[in-house]
């Protein structure tokens, strides 16, 4: 009798799993539910409509640190199949990825739609069925295999891999905690800081290279290049800040103080010197001609305004007072946030299915013997840059590899 796999969720690691059980075990017959009509909609619009595929920077060695949520399992799970393995993957079919100066990938193409297609292509090439618009309303393990109740009746499998992906509510996992399993309550991950109505936001689409994110009150800490959006601050050393404090800012209501260093990591005795020596070296310069600090024009305008210093002011006569005043606007700058603001599309929750409830060398659930977890299903996420889909082709290549044994 052949062997029956259902896959269920059409995402990255829906389709991964698929593939990679057909690869191991042609002679199977392999399914794949998607309660709609959109196939891989999160790859669609991912990076832009680019799709950021994995992060080539960050090499295999230190991957697993990328994880605010499963980083100990995922280093086990990263010596079945890593970044390393993910390019070697797409590339040996035809798909070339480019690395940028951040580390994330990307096809050559630029286009999400090349790894759709690469990915719609394997299955039709290894014979994966794909139905979509059919939800899998339960599971019933019963005798040799699961029984899933489906819209037109229910069917039988050997095998079940569950990749439905994040849910904003537990009640999204209502019917996997049925089976026993415990859930990680879901909170989001990966938002931007709203600011309503602070001048900051008169910059939108300003950026800077490399700024420090401070959370008040706790030990977050973060940093990379910042964004200015139209309706607060955004990039990734926010949205890292995001992923490592989701469970604290959710339990602040997304009420607190952000503290920016726009200068990255500098310190303040370090910017205090190099202020003396523009007074010292350009005396008779205006301060608006002459910033010290790789800041964009406009910000560094900015904050002569909001210390009240004249932009005529030749740097010999700034006061000791607004040298405090510049410093402390360049190093503690300080913002009010009130909210977040999530990409739907690509939203990233923390919370999932409880990690101790799988076998990670295997992705088998440890309650219920023949059904597999794959992708943000799990208690797993990952900051920006990639880590995200890695996970997600890792936790699928392994649980369709050894679904069958």
């Amino acid at each position: 009798m052949r062997l029956k796999v259902a896959v269920i969720g059409g995402g990255a690691a829906g389709f991964f799993a698929a593939i990679s059980c057909k690869l191991y075990h042609p002679k199977a017959s392999v399914v794949i539910f998607e309660k709609t009509t959109k196939l891989l909609a999160k790859v669609k619009v991912s990076g832009g409509g680019r799709c950021n595929v994995t992060n080539g920077y960050e090499g295999v060695s230190g991957f697993a640190r990328h994880y605010p949520r499963g980083e100990k399992q995922l280093k086990k799970a990263f010596s079945q199949f890593n970044s390393a393995d993910t390019i070697e993957w797409f590339e040996s079919r035809g798909v070339k990825l480019k690395v940028e100066p951040d580390g994330r990938m990307f096809p050559v193409t630029d286009d999400s739609q090349t790894i759709i297609d690469c990915l719609l292509n394997q299955c039709k090439l290894l014979g994966v069925e794909v139905k979509t618009s059919t939800p899998v309303q339960t599971l019933k393990p019963v005798s040799d295999g699961i029984e899933l109740e489906l819209k037109d009746g229910s069917e039988k499998f050997n095998k079940v891999i569950v990749t439905t992906g994040g849910q904003p509510k537990a009640e999204g996992f209502q019917w996997l905690a049925n089976l026993g399993h415990s859930v990680v309550e879901p909170v989001p991950s990966l938002f931007t800081f709203n600011m309503p109505k602070n001048p900051i936001t008169e910059l939108m689409g300003l950026s800077v290279a490399n700024a420090s994110v401070r959370i008040q009150g706790t030990k977050l800490v973060q940093s990379g290049p910042l964004l200015i959006t139209h309706w607060g601050m955004s990039g990734p050393a926010v949205l890292k800040t995001s992923a490592w404090g989701a469970r604290e800012l959710h339990a602040m209501n997304y009420q607190f103080v952000a503290h920016i260093n726009w200068l990255g990591e500098m310190k303040e005795q370090e910017v205090r010197e190099i202020i003396q020596t523009v007074q010292s070296n350009s005396p008779k310069k205006q301060v608006k001609n002459l910033s010290p600090f790789n800041l964009p024009q406009r910000l560094w305008e900015f904050q002569l305004e909001k210390c009240e210093l004249a932009f005529d002011k030749p740097w010999a006569e700034v006061s000791k007072k607004h040298i405090n005043k510049l410093v402390e606007a360049l190093i503690n700058d300080q913002y009010a946030v009130s909210g977040k603001t999530t990409f739907k599309e690509e939203f990233v929750t923390a919370g999932g299915i409880d990690l101790a409830d799988v076998d990670f060398n295997t992705m088998e659930s440890r309650k219920v013997p023949g059904l597999y977890f794959a992708g943000e299903v799990l208690n797993i996420d990952g900051v920006t840059g990639g880590f995200n889909f890695q996970a997600a082709w890792t936790t699928g290549y392994i649980a369709g590899k050894h679904c069958l044994g």
